[in-house]
Order: structure tokens, then C-alpha cells, then sequence
């Protein structure tokens, strides 16, 4: 049954081939389905993928062609069906399906409504490339894939009128860079492996890597601290974090499928794939570690000022991302894939509950003369009696979110946080701060959309959006409630199937007291919000509570800590200063000195012309004048 494995790219393949060619003779609806279906026959294959594991855990590589055959590197094109790498699969095109069926009410009426299903269908075969590689050249292959689709769905909506059209454009570029100086890391970290094993392919890296790598080494710390660069790009960690909330200028479900539920992922897949490096570099393991809790923390202070219900969602995926970073770097992969699925199943849920909210105040703005954001939340309320359902499943997704018994946050995010409390204290400090911060921006971001009255006339005419909608947010909430059964304390379900692929990892017993201060800090977070928030609901005029209080701090919260300025200021002016100085000089010297060659060259043809003078008396005189100027030097130098 392994032989399936290369149907969970094909099936997608077809789907992106029937829509790129056909889809704009077919309904909307006609098109959507298509790559919908094609989404979940791949979720199929997976679903059969795993019920033969099931009986033959081991797993094996399925060689599909020879791809890279040049000296001594030799790299077939082999899917790894594993543990690992299925459940990911299951991650993917299980939340990838619930996706594809939101968007064909979502984005009913744009005009490129074909092309978006096209992106997404191969940006699931991307990210199912990625996580099915058995080589790093292979996963690099879907690395990049997720960087393009990625591109091409920030910047979907690139040639919308006035300023909307060019920060989408320049929010697609921002994201393609910043994950460009990831991929070098990742680039470099390969050449080195591969001067050290001779090959590139998991299994023979892994085998050999205790006995070719020295505990903490140079040359151990060095790859895996590359593998950390392009970590922190494409999972969006301190310092490349910054291209993520720009992403929010795409089209809500790929925010929800790409930029929270899968592609920001890949980095945590990526360390908890190569965790036998990592393990010969406790000195790279503590960094990740330390950079997952600081992101966390930074991030969470970050959305607690934002007033764009997308935006604030972002910042929390960083937040979250950092905290599955911090689980991977101190050795708790299991934990680290346990909230990597449960984050799937809420933070999806939210992305598309929020697309929800703006579909339905954008429906009830009917004045397009007049100048109105429909992601801002100052301009909401109320909207629990104008979208039910959409507020029940968002109520669903925030309190996952927060880490509240016994929805599923709770129990992934208390096993990153005991794993803290037993090996890292300050990495459990950060991430606990964070936490509390998280219940507290979700707390606030729930009673500034939902309750009080309504603050703009949008709101009040807001309806409940369509079936196809509402269905899959749904199913995710069903996930979001019961996903922490994978796992639950003294079952490890998770891990014991996890163990095939990583090995027999450190059990951690359940600890009461994690969980209940825990519990507690986001009990108090959520109190928090509702004193702030809740207890007086905002009107249409009403200043945020938080400004007064924090003062200055909420002023720099909300200007994001100044990051992108400062990188503005340090690295992207004086680069762009750099270009017009080059384009000066290209104009000034080296289009002078072109010019002068030019006028040289023309000088000697008009002179060479003069020779030219087509009679063939000329041309006979000249060539005996040659033959007797060659006689004459043979002569000189004795050879005649």
C-alpha cells in the first residue's frame, strides 16, 4: 500500500492541470470543487497511508525516479512514508480539504477565481513534497515551492486600484526576500553535509552522523545553526519574523492554509526531521530554544496593540510558531508536533472565522464612496447577534487558542511548558508571559468584534456568511475541541507513534502544577480583557482602555517595537541607496565609457571602409604585397 505514496502529488497535479487549462470555461463553484476533490483524494491516499503503517511502523522510502546523478552525488526522487512524515501528510491535506471548501464561497465573485484554486493546489503539492522527502535536495524542492506559492498568493490581489494593489505587490516581495536569506542558510548547511557524508540522503546522513560529528563540534554547530537560519525565515522567528504580518494582504484562506495551518510549519518539520544534528549540538539547541521563547514573548506584546483582527491572528502564529520552536530546541519533538496539529486545527479555524467576519461587514458596507477598513475592529461589535455561528466557532478557536481545559490548546501547550519547567526555566518564564499575553489579546479581540454595540453602519447591516463556509470552520472547531485526545496525559498516543521515526523520547509525567498555573494565568488574561473590554463594551467613539494605561508602551506595541523601521532605516534604505548610486554610475561612467568605444570602433570601420574599394586590380596588389611582406621577414630571421 506504501505505492500509493506518489498520489498525494498527483492527484493535486491534476487539479491544478484541469483548472490552469479549463477553468475559465467552468462555473465558479465547477472550478473550486475540482481542486477540492483533488485536495481530498489526496487526504484519502494519506488515510490509507496510515492504516499500513499502522501494521508495518517501520515505514519505508518508495523510489518513484533518479533524479540528481553528477560525480558522487547520487539522489533519487523517494517519498519517506513514515510516522513523521504521514502525519504531517494528515495536517496538510486533512486542514488543505476544509480550506479548498471554504474558498469556493469566500471568493465567489473575483474575477481570477480559477487561478487562486490553481495556487492551491500547488502549494499542496509543495508542501506534500516537502514533508514526504526522504533527501534534503528533495525537501529543498518543496521548501521553495511553499516560498513561491507563498508569492504568488500574498501578492494575489496585486493589480487591485491605488495603494491596496502596490503594498499587496510589495508585501509578496518582503515575504520572497526574507525567506531568500533563509535558503542560503539551508543552501549552506547541504554543501557542508554533503563534504562531510558524501550524500545527501536522510538515511545516510543520519547513520553516520555520531560517528562523523563530535558532540557540540565546530562543524556540528555550524550546520545546524544554518538549518536554524532558514528555520527562523520560513517560520517566521526572530530576526526574519517580519514578512508574516505583511502576508495578511492575501486572500484570508491562504492566510489560513499557508501562513498559520501548514507552510510556517516547515521549519519546526525541518528540526524535528534533522533532530539527530541537533542533538550533537546542544549549544544550537539551546539558541533555537532561546530564539522560539523570545519570538513567543515578542510577538504576543505585538498583538496585544493591533486593531486589524487579521493582524492581531499573525502576531499569535509567531507567538505560537515560537512556541513550537522552543519545544524542538529543548528535545520535546513530540510536544512540538502535538501543537503543531492542535495550532492547525485552531488557528485555522480563526483565520477562516475571521474571514467570515470581514466577508459579512464588507457585505453590509454600501457606500464604497466612503473610506472604511473592514479588518479593523474599531469598526465592528457587536456582530455575535448579526453572525452566530461565526461567533460561536471563533469562541471555540480563541479559548483553544488560550490554553483553556479541555479544548486542545490546553494539553499541547502544557506539554511544551512542563518540558520548560523540567530543562529550560527561562525558555518556561517567556513562553508562560506569553501565554498569559495570548489569553489577553484573544480575550480582547473576541469583545471588540463581537460584544457591545456596533461601531459603524457596516456592522450593523453585517450578515451570517454562506453554508460553504460555515461547514468547514465547523469541522475545524470539532478539531479544535476534541484534538487533544492524539495525546492525552498517560496515554501518549501521539508519541508512541511518533517513536517509529524519532526514536524513544523522554516522557514527561503530567504535572498539576504546570497545568494549573497555566490555567490560571489564562484565566486571568481572559479577566483581564473582559475588565478592559467587556465590562464596558467600546462605542463608536470610544478610546481603546489600553491606551491610558500602558502609555508610551502601547505606542510602541502598536508600532510593532519600530522593527521595520529600524530595518528600513539600517538595511533596506541604504540598499536601495546603493542601487541609485550604482544606476548613477552605470549612466555617468560605464554608459560614457560605452559611448567612447562605440565613436572608437566607428573611427577604424570608416578608415578600414577606405580600403575597400571593389576593384580586383587593387585586391591582387594587395595580396602580393602581403606575400612579399611575409617573404621578407622569413628572409630576415634566416628561415628562406
Amino acid at each position: 500500500m506504501f505505492d500509493l505514496v506518489p498520489l498525494i502529488v498527483v492527484f493535486p497535479a491534476i487539479g491544478l492541470i484541469v483548472n490552469l487549462f479549463w477553468g475559465k470555461r467552468f462555473s465558479e463553484q465547477t472550478s473550486g470543487w475540482i481542486a477540492s476533490a483533488a485536495a481530498g483524494l489526496s487526504f484519502v491516499v494519506t488515510v490509507l497511508l496510515m492504516i499500513a503503517l499502522a501494521g508495518q511502523s517501520e515505514g519505508e522510502t518508495v523510489k518513484l525516479v533518479d533524479w540528481i546523478v553528477v560525480g558522487d552525488l547520487d539522489i533519487a526522487w523517494r517519498f519517506q512514508v513514515d510516522t513523521l512524515s504521514v502525519t504531517m501528510m494528515m495536517v496538510v491535506t486533512g486542514v488543505g480539504t476544509l480550506i479548498h471548501v471554504y474558498s469556493i464561497g469566500y471568493m465567489h465573485g473575483d474575477p481570477k477565481y480559477p487561478r487562486f484554486f490553481v495556487y492551491l493546489n500547488l502549494f499542496l503539492i509543495a508542501m506534500l513534497v516537502l514533508v514526504s522527502a526522504s533527501s534534503f535536495p528533495m525537501l529543498f524542492v518543496g521548501w521553495e515551492g511553499v516560498g513561491l506559492c507563498s508569492f504568488l498568493l500574498i501578492g494575489f490581489w496585486f493589480d487591485r486600484a491605488g495603494d491596496a494593489g502596490r503594498n499587496n505587490s510589495e508585501a509578496a516581495r518582503k515575504a520572497f526576500i526574507l525567506n531568500r536569506i533563509g535558503d542560503f542558510g539551508f543552501l549552506f548547511a547541504m554543501l557542508l553535509l554533503f563534504r562531510e557524508f558524501g550524500t545527501l540522503e536522510f538515511e545516510g546522513v543520519f547513520a553516520h552522523a555520531e560517528e562523523t560529528l563530535e558532540s557540540d563540534s565546530t562543524l556540528a554547530i555550524g550546520i545546524t545553526l544554518c538549518l536554524l537560519l532558514g528555520v527562523t525565515a520560513k517560520s517566521a522567528q526572530i530576526p526574519l519574523y517580519t514578512w508574516l504580518p505583511d502576508a495578511m494582504a492575501g486572500p484570508t484562506p491562504a492566510s489560513a492554509l499557508i501562513h498559520a495551518a501548514t507552510m510556517v510549519t516547515a521549519g519546526v518539520y525541518l528540526i524535528t526531521r534533522t533532530h539527530v544534528l541537533f542533538e550533537l549540538a546542544p549549544f544550537s539547541a539551546d539558541v533555537t530554544a532561546a530564539v522560539g521563547g523570545v519570538t513567543a514573548l515578542l510577538a504576543a506584546t505585538i498583538a496585544v496593540g493591533q486593531y486589524d483582527i487579521k493582524r492581531v491572528l499573525a502576531y499569535s502564529t509567531i507567538s505560537q510558531l515560537g512556541f513550537m520552536v522552543a519545544a524542538v530546541g529543548m528535545g520535546a519533538y513530540v510536544a512540538g508536533i502535538f501543537h503543531l496539529i492542535t495550532h492547525a486545527f485552531f488557528k485555522a479555524l480563526l483565520f477562516l472565522a475571521a474571514g467570515s467576519v470581514i466577508h459579512g461587514v464588507e457585505h453590509g458596507h454600501h457606500d464604497s464612496n466612503e473610506p472604511f477598513d473592514a479588518q479593523d475592529m474599531r469598526n465592528m461589535g457587536g456582530l455575535r447577534h448579526k453572525m452566530p455561528t461565526t461567533f460561536w466557532v471563533y469562541i471555540i478557536g480563541a479559548v483553544a487558542l488560550a490554553g483553556i481545559p479541555p479544548l486542545a490548546g490546553f494539553f499541547s501547550k502544557d506539554e511544551i511548558l512542563n518540558a520548560g519547567m523540567e530543562h529550560n526555566l527561562p525558555v518556561y518564564i517567556l513562553l508562560t508571559l506569553a501565554a498569559f499575553l495570548t489569553a489577553f489579546y484573544m480575550g480582547r479581540q473576541v469583545f471588540m468584534v463581537f460584544f457591545g454595540e456596533t461601531r459603524s453602519d457596516a456592522a450593523e447591516r453585517a450578515v451570517e456568511s454562506s453554508s460553504l463556509m460555515l461547514w468547514p470552520m465547523m469541522g475545524l472547531a470539532g478539531l479544535a475541541t476534541v484534538g487533544g485526545i492524539l495525546n492525552l496525559p498517560g496515554v501518549h498516543s501521539l508519541g508512541h507513534w511518533l517513536e517509529h521515526s524519532l526514536g524513544k523520547e523522554e516522557v514527561l509525567e503530567f504535572s498539576v502544577i504546570v497545568a494549573g498555573i497555566s490555567t490560571i494565568i489564562a484565566l486571568l488574561g481572559i479577566g483581564l480583557a473582559y475588565q478592559l473590554y467587556g465590562r464596558r463594551p467600546l462605542g463608536r467613539e470610544a478610546q481603546d482602555p489600553l491606551k491610558p494605561i500602558l502609555g508610551g508602551i502601547f505606542a510602541a506595541i502598536n508600532q510593532k517595537w519600530w522593527v521595520d523601521e529600524t530595518y528600513a532605516r539600517l538595511v533596506v534604505r541604504p540598499f536601495r541607496g546603493l542601487g541609485i548610486l550604482l544606476a548613477a554610475y552605470d549612466f555617468s561612467l560605464f554608459r560614457q565609457f560605452d559611448r567612447q568605444t562605440f565613436k572608437r570602433t566607428n573611427s577604424v570601420s570608416r578608415l578600414a571602409r577606405v580600403t575597400q574599394t571593389g576593384y580586383l586590380n587593387w585586391n591582387l596588389i594587395g595580396i602580393i604585397g602581403g606575400l612579399l611582406v611575409i617573404l621578407i621577414i622569413l628572409a630576415w630571421r634566416g628561415v628562406a
